[in-house]
């Protein structure tokens, strides 16, 4: 087996490599002076099983042509099998026609990556989980939702919590949450009247007294969570946090957070830590490591990844 990464996430890679014990495979992503990306892999991955773990967050893009260039590279060096670890796939958002004329991002960047030469792909709890059928190649979509139940249980009074989740779109993911732990569940219903903005409608279930502990997939400008913390203490609540899987957390969004009311953001280590984000006091990480090195090794036994989540 070859573990191999680009510039996205490396602290992540090492994380796993060392949950792996395995060294990560020696090659170098970098720029010629016009921003154009250059790989070389220094070691034989001929016949191995190739791993190439890269989030394409920020700077997408860049990120994105590491991952197809390191595909390529390990493709062309004659790997045997090459697996795509994606712990955050970008344009994920992009999954629809939203309006006239507008392109299915989503598709396009998986038709791209199997193009590039990936086998299979493993990913992290996609936007939309019908992005599976996008690709044409297997792809395992794993979910954080069992490293953020154990890390609920560490630091909550479980008999006291109630999930939300923070629209009607999110609601199957709170609800596994929520079974796990044996909470009851409750909505934020919200409209969103321009890409970025939302605004809170009204709160369905009886939220007063309760910690409540928002649910969701990706944190990105912040208002969402802000306006949902608002609307919830305004309903009775005791105390709101956030366990999001993706921290995007774009420009502003970390001071967004640090100012507001929410008690805690949690989110998992997919997409690489910040300035901003280290500097904000109620933004906590977890690490999802131990889930991805998991599933890597048994892809790679040819054993089981939902076993997982049983």
């Amino acid at each position: 087996m070859k573990l191999v990464t680009g510039n996205s996430n490396r602290a992540l890679a090492q994380a796993v490599a060392s949950y792996l014990e395995l060294p990560l495979t020696d090659c170098t992503v970098k720029r010629f002076a016009d921003k154009e990306v250059y790989v070389e892999v220094h070691e034989n991955v001929r016949g191995e099983d190739a791993f190439i773990l890269q989030s394409t967050s920020y700077p997408a893009n860049d990120n994105l042509m590491e991952l197809l260039i390191l595909t390529d590279a390990l493709r062309r060096s004659s790997a045997r099998r090459i697996t795509a670890v994606i712990p955050y796939f970008g344009y994920a958002r992009q999954d629809r026609k939203s309006a006239p004329r507008t392109p299915i991002s989503a598709k396009l960047v998986s038709n791209l990556i199997t193009e590039a030469g990936a086998n299979r792909v493993l990913t992290l709890d996609l936007h939309a989980s019908q992005i599976q059928g996008f690709f044409d190649i297997p792809t395992d979509n794993l979910t954080a939702a069992p490293v953020m139940v154990r890390d609920i249980k560490d630091n909550y009074d479980v008999k006291n919590v109630m999930i939300v989740s923070p629209d009607v779109g999110g609601v199957i993911r709170a609800r596994n949450v929520a079974g796990r732990i044996g909470a009851n569940l409750a909505i934020v219903d919200k409209r969103r009247p321009r890409a970025g903005v939302s605004e809170v409608m009204n709160i369905i279930g009886d939220v007063s007294g309760q910690a409540c502990i928002l649910i969701d997939d990706i944190v990105d400008s912040g208002g969402t969570l802000v306006n949902a913390a608002e609307a919830l203490l305004k309903a009775g609540a005791k105390e709101v946090s956030a366990y999001i899987t993706h921290g995007v957390l774009s420009e502003g969004a970390s001071e967004r957070i640090a100012a507001s009311k929410l008690k805690e953001l949690v989110v998992t280590d997919s997409i690489q830590d910040t300035d901003a984000t280290k500097a904000a006091a109620n933004i906590r990480r977890i690490s999802i490591a131990p889930l991805i090195g998991e599933a890597i090794a048994r892809t790679a036994s040819e054993q089981s990844v939902s076993s997982l989540f049983d």
